[in-house]
């Protein structure tokens, strides 16, 4: 495959990162490469430009420059018909490279079947990506992957104006229109993309793009969203919510009851998702009131949909923390369970404590991701710096405060009528469950007169439920339906 590149830099700044000999960045540039796929059994090529585009301030001044890398499919005809997907990760702090690079994009990293690294480390082709049906940008917000905030001389950085909710929305909005302004993209379909925090990201842009920047979208996706007004919340709704989540663990860990465990777990999920409505959150609404037979009979069942002990339970005083679960589950193999995909498994110092000693699904994931997205930008797609990709950035203490996302989500939806909401999770989610997920759906509209605009979609593994292949192929295929549905055909926005 021959390759032609293309460098554009515009500009003057650059951004310096450290004293004595800087190691800088163009504010404002752009590398373009050629390549080809083969998606689903059809060859094209394609178009990839990565580089920097400033976020500005009132006064015109850059403040920040954020790296994105965008796909574009070579043979459209009709360019302004053609969908554009717009893809974030989360954290907050997390760059784009998990969704870039194992699930969306047109490379996806070498691992296994399973989602477990594989060396030597590097990138494939995608035959599934969804790159034949949209466009994609990767974006990556303030200090995550090389964007970096640009300090004034002698002064510190306004951190007010990235790193909270509401600010991350605001300027993310602006820079957007930025980019949907200079790529021509104003007349196509858009759909925002959001993995984890992003979740909340995208619901708070699906508003701020409309009423802010007047770009309406067509279709908002969360993949293993973390809604803030549920996670951390603590409290009955959000402890009991938990359940289903440990019921799908420890039904792939082989840790249920014969009764259970023999079912297929599409079976048995239903059934811990009705007790958890129906029963345990209004026992645990009970508090320390609740009767001692009544306690006893929650803790037997919490024990029966969980895999632990009805002792530890009631140790517990109904409520389970997570963290408790993933060190329990399986103490008796010598093992505790990943938080963001519960089938992987780690060994701790000792098996006594209340949590475990790191995430292993982390230290697994960031073996393989680590070297893909650093040789893949700066090899395949010419992109070079010695700037540090922060596959984890600096962005905290971060402002979780007027969080108003879900309603911003509804607001959008009620005044957009193409307005429409997809929701991936993997059921063996530890962090951001799918059972959360679910609820959260549900709350967005208390009317119920839009719950035909939502969809959601699970799957057979974690936070990141494309790095198991079948999921991989399934997931896309289901965003690839969405967007194909979400199409108006000349419809009218209207009720």
């Amino acid at each position: 495959m021959k390759l032609k590149i293309l460098t554009v830099a515009t500009g003057l700044f650059t951004i310096c990162l450290s004293f004595g000999q800087n190691r800088s960045i163009p504010v404002d540039t752009a590398v373009t490469t050629q390549h080809s796929v083969s998606v689903n059994g059809t060859n094209f090529s394609y178009t990839a430009k990565t580089g920097m585009q400033p976020v500005w301030d009132e006064l015109g001044k850059p403040i920040a420059s954020l790296h994105y890398t965008y796909y574009t499919r070579n043979d459209v005809k009709d360019r302004a018909s053609r969908p554009l997907l717009i893809s974030f990760n989360g954290g907050p702090g997390s760059g784009s490279v998990w969704m870039h690079l194992a699930y969306t994009g047109p490379r996806v990293l070498k691992i296994d079947d399973e989602g477990y690294p594989v060396q030597p480390y590097g990138v494939s082709q995608n035959p599934y990506s969804v790159l034949d049906v949209t466009d994609i940008v990767y974006v990556n917000p303030a200090n995550t992957g090389y964007s970096r905030t640009i300090p004034e001389s002698g002064k510190e950085v306004d951190r007010d104006k990235f790193f909270g909710i509401n600010a991350d929305i605001k300027y993310l909005a602006e820079w957007l229109n930025t980019f949907v302004t200079r790529h021509n993209r104003w007349r196509s379909p858009k759909y925002i993309v959001g993995e984890s925090y992003g979740g909340t990201r995208v619901m708070g842009l699906s508003l701020a793009l409309q009423n802010q920047q007047w770009m309406y979208l067509n279709g908002v996706i969360m993949v293993s969203p973390a809604d803030y007004k549920v996670i951390r919340v603590g409290g009955p709704v959000s402890d009991a919510l938990n359940l289903p989540y440990y019921t799908a663990a420890a039904w792939h860990h082989k840790a249920l009851p014969p009764s259970l465990q023999n079912k297929d777990l599409l079976e048995v999920l239903p059934e811990a998702e009705s007790y958890t409505i129906n029963t345990l959150i209004p026992a645990l609404a009970k508090g320390g009131f609740i009767s001692p037979d009544e306690r006893n009979q929650v803790a037997e069942k919490m024990a029966f949909y969980s895999g632990l002990s009805q002792a530890e339970i009631l140790a517990q005083n109904l409520s389970v923390p997570t963290s408790y679960f993933w060190k329990s589950l399986l103490r008796d193999k010598g093992y505790t369970v990943g938080r963001l995909d519960s089938r992987y498994l780690g060994m701790d110092k000792q098996l006594a404590g209340v949590r475990p000693d790191y995430n292993a699904e982390i230290t697994s994931w960031l073996h393989s991701f680590t070297p893909a997205i650093n040789y893949y930008l700066q090899e395949e797609l010419k992109f070079k710096t010695d700037i540090k990709y922060n596959m984890f950035g600096p962005v905290r203490p971060w402002n979780n405060e007027n969080d108003d996302t879900r309603d911003n989500l509804r607001q959008a939806m009620a005044q957009n009528p193409y307005l429409n909401v997809l929701i991936q999770s993997g059921y063996y989610d530890g962090a951001t469950t799918y059972f959360n997920a679910k609820y959260t759906m549900w709350q967005v509209d208390p009317s119920g007169r839009m719950k035909d605009r939502f969809q959601f979609k699970g799957y057979r593994s974690g936070h990141m439920m494309y790095l198991r292949r079948e999921d991989l192929k399934q997931a896309n295929d289901d965003i690839r339906a969405f967007i194909q549905r979400t199409q108006t055909n000349g419809k009218s926005a209207k009720y």
